[in-house]
């Protein structure tokens, strides 16, 4: 009879609804404030107080985009990743067949309770977790739970998990769990847990940031105490003061981590690899072991027959024409097979390139759990063809073959076993249409045909992705659900090193301590569960890996979550497994891994080079704002209107042209970065400050030198001021490669922002000294052509010494750097 509406009420208040829990949604005014506690956009508002105060809309709008980008940009995330427990609720089934009050009827899953008798039948998704009442050649598809590729078949007393898909047959069965408390509920809670964390740039970043905006208030109030002290003015004081400030405080760093993000995801999405948070794509570049999940990342989560074996002759599908004897095992397997079946070895069967002709079926055997075989009877003129397949055992059953035969065929499966294939057996009759079939498939006389084997095949390019990743210095790991015998297989075809391998099983039985040991040598893990899969991915990351996890099933997705990196199939992947990762590869290839790696280290040494320019060009800012204040009674060179001019031309450099350099050729040869390596380490940052040092002796030394000449105050601020910008267009030149020379560089490599921004800001600086009204604005006097020529060549002598270290040097500035 089914539950009445009172039994319905009484078991939701005890069970609950059918449905997963969703997190409280944060309002927009929570979410856009909360944005505001970042570091690095705090620092931007700054740069954009101070703009405003001198009144300088250019750099003021500029700002202004920079943090609306920036507060878009991280709301969208934020919203983005909300969405993952949404799609668990999605995957659900959004209706069932429930007997209520001795009526079949269809409700909205939801409104399922413990207890209802429930009707699944072909092709639909299980509503909840289940137990079987009845089952008529029932499977299901449990892949995205289990990560195994083959349907399993489920019979009277077994258990269904609620998201998996029926593939043959029907079932009748009772609801014993809804909501939060099924399997699929229970990763969906794991989910919500799981936290993303800062990659370790970010981090880096935000606390640079907080460093130096200390350290500038700081001297800022300094200039301004040590010139009214001497002088008595506070306009020139204060002047003075938002000067150092400016020099000081590099807005530049958020530019640069925004930017060079965005673009480089950006170019990501021309490689098909999709980024959901731009971020982490640095992190991938340091990525030292992938954790692979074999079913549809590795191979295509699709069964393939690829060949035929009678007797002692082995055909491989799609090479030369077959014997008569394959042709006919192909045929009549073919003939074995239902057209309008979901299951995935009849799907096979149906793609076997054989086109038997049109017929009229007259008799089905459908398998059952007593004999693993279905046969199929068609009319054929005045014939009956009947086509039987299935468990090799029970077809060789059904053929009377004799036991040294039977023999045979065991010797056959095993050895395909072993190489990762299941193997499906074909028998055949042809017998007059006078004859009656028999009422039990038992009693057919079958001609035993031959065997068929099939496999979930490897996709195309993934062992030339293997084989990169290991020159890369990163270990490949490949998780399944499978057992551990086509994990083995499936590792010497993609060509995994040798290795130490490990089952669920054995990973219940280990501590964690003992666990962080066993991952040091591990190339496969088998039999793998969503809870193993964290506990794994934890081990490798308490062992100082940085973990990237590829997968694309709803029990990938606690795991993927938990990963340094983790990467989604776009294609085949569940909305589960694409909201939980950070990337997504939309066309489902591994190879699209080796692409996002390359980008990822390409990424990160461009931000290293913008970087360690942009501290070297603040070296002279900093510098000629301070000598003049601490050296004595020296005229002031910086006022804030130059520094401003001086930004303008700082910002374009290094986001604009360090993003456009190209990869250096080595690249990928290089060992994966240390995550415990910083951006600004010893090596980069003492390269950064030494190259500002020698320009800011250069320019020191010609101030002082000018001064002691009688030159007028305005001609020593327009000298000083067209030294420092010249010295930076050598500087951006110096530094666009650390491996080539300055000359080669500009001779091999193309980048054409180059010349444009370069080109820019030298007809600006003339403009800016040479027309009379400008100058007078700026406070700068005239200069002549042997001002100009003295003015290029103490320039590029300030940075030539690096292309001699470069030289000398060369191994260290890349490892070290």
């Amino acid at each position: 009879m089914g539950l009445n509406a009172k039994d319905v009420a009484a078991s939701r208040q005890i069970h609950g609804i059918n449905e997963l829990p969703t997190q409280k949604s944060k309002s927009f005014v929570f979410k856009f404030f909360a944005v505001f506690k970042e570091p690095m956009l705090l620092l931007l508002i700054a740069a954009g107080v101070l703009s405003i105060i001198l009144a300088d809309p250019l750099d003021t709008a500029v700002l202004l985009v920079m943090i609306s980008g920036v507060v878009g940009i991280t709301l969208y995330q934020e919203e983005r990743a909300e969405k993952a427990l949404k799609s668990l609720q999605k995957i659900s089934a959004p209706s069932a067949m429930v007997l209520r009050e001795g009526n079949w009827t269809k409700v909205e899953a939801r409104d399922l309770v413990v207890g209802d008798l429930v009707r699944v039948s072909e092709g639909e998704r299980i509503p909840a977790d289940l137990k079987i009442e009845s089952a008529s050649n029932f499977s299901v598809d449990e892949s995205a739970l289990t990560g195994e590729s083959l349907a399993v078949s489920k019979e009277s007393g077994e258990n269904l998990f609620s998201g998996s898909l029926a593939v043959t047959g029907r079932a009748t069965a009772v609801v014993v769990a809804v909501g939060s408390k099924t399997e699929l509920g229970k990763i969906g809670t794991s989910l919500a847990e799981i936290k993303h964390e800062r990659t370790g740039l970010e981090t880096e970043i935000n606390g640079i940031v907080k460093v130096i905006a200390a350290l500038a208030v700081f001297a800022s109030i300094l200039v301004v105490l040590l010139i009214v002290l001497r002088s008595g003015v506070w306009l020139e004081a204060m002047l003075s003061g938002i000067a150092t400030a400016m020099a000081m405080i590099p807005e530049e760093l958020p530019v640069i981590l925004t930017l060079f993000f965005a673009l480089g995801a950006w170019r990501m999405s021309k490689e098909r690899v999709l980024t959901r948070r731009s971020a982490v794509i640095e992190t991938l570049g340091s990525a030292t072991v992938i954790c692979v999940d074999k079913t549809g990342t590795l191979t295509m989560n699709k069964m393939t027959a690829d060949s035929v074996i009678v007797g002692s002759e082995t055909f491989v599908l799609g090479s030369d024409s077959p014997s008569e004897a394959v042709q006919k095992v192909m045929d009549f397997g073919q003939l074995a097979t239902p057209v309008d079946s979901f299951d995935p070895v009849d799907v096979a069967f149906r793609g076997i390139q054989t086109q038997p002709e049109a017929r009229t079926l007259l008799r089905e055997y459908s398998l059952s759990s007593e004999l693993m075989a279905m046969t199929m009877v068609w009319e054929g003129g005045d014939r009956q063809l009947i086509a039987t397949k299935g468990a090799p055992e029970a077809v060789a059953a059904l053929s009377g073959l004799s036991h040294s035969e039977i023999a045979e065929i065991v010797k056959d499966v095993a050895a395909a076993a072993v190489s990762g294939r299941r193997v499906i057996a074909v028998a055949g009759a042809v017998v007059d249409k006078s004859q009656p079939l028999p009422e039990q498939q038992s009693e057919l006389k079958l001609e035993f045909l031959g065997l068929v084997s099939l496999r979930d095949p490897i996709r195309p390019g993934v062992s030339a992705s293997v084989e990169q990743c290991h020159q890369a210095g990163i270990r490949v790991v490949m998780i399944t659900g499978d057992f551990i015998g086509t994990a083995h297989a499936i590792a010497a075809e993609i060509g995994l090193p040798e290795g130490d391998y490990l089952t669920g099983q054995e990973l219940d039985e280990l501590s964690d301590e003992e666990l962080s040991a066993r991952v040091k040598n591990l190339v496969v893990c088998a039999r793998m569960t969503p809870s193993h899969k964290l506990r794994l991915i934890a081990a490798l990351k308490a062992n100082g890996e940085v973990v990237a996890m590829t997968g694309d099933g709803v029990n990938d997705a606690p795991a993927l979550k938990k990963a340094d990196i983790s990467v989604a199939m776009g294609m085949r992947g569940t909305d589960v497994a694409r909201e939980a990762s950070h990337l997504i590869i939309t066309d489902d290839d591994f190879s699209s891994i080796v692409a996002g790696v390359r980008r990822g280290r390409s990424i990160y040494e461009s931000l290293r080079k913008a970087v360690a320019y942009v501290i070297a060009v603040h070296m002279p800012l900093i510098g000629m704002a301070l000598i003049p204040v601490l050296a004595g009674d020296f005229p002031l060179i910086l006022l804030p209107a130059m520094v401003a001019f001086m930004e303008m031309v700082i910002d374009p450099a290094c986001t604009i042209i360090f993003q456009a350099e190209q990869t250096e050729p080595n690249i990928m040869k290089r060992k994966p970065r240390p995550i415990a390596q910083k951006l600004l380490n010893r090596g980069t940052l003492s390269l950064a400050l030494v190259q500002g040092l020698v320009v800011l002796g250069f320019v020191a030394a010609q101030y002082f030198w000018l001064l002691s000449q009688g030159r007028p105050e305005p001609e020593v601020r327009s000298m000083t001021l067209a030294l420092m910008i010249v010295a930076n267009f050598f500087l951006i030149m110096v530094n666009r490669s650390w491996s080539l020379g300055m000359i080669r560089t500009i001779r091999e490599r193309t980048n054409k922002s180059v010349k444009w921004v370069i080109g820019i800001a030298a007809l600006a600086l003339f403009v800016l000294i040479e027309l009379e009204p400008v100058a007078k604005a700026f406070e700068l006097g005239p200069m002549g052509a042997f001002d100009w020529i003295q003015i290029v060549i103490l320039g590029y002598l300030s940075v030539v010494w690096f292309d001699f270290y470069k030289r000398i040097h060369l191994r260290n500035i890349i490892q070290q750097a």
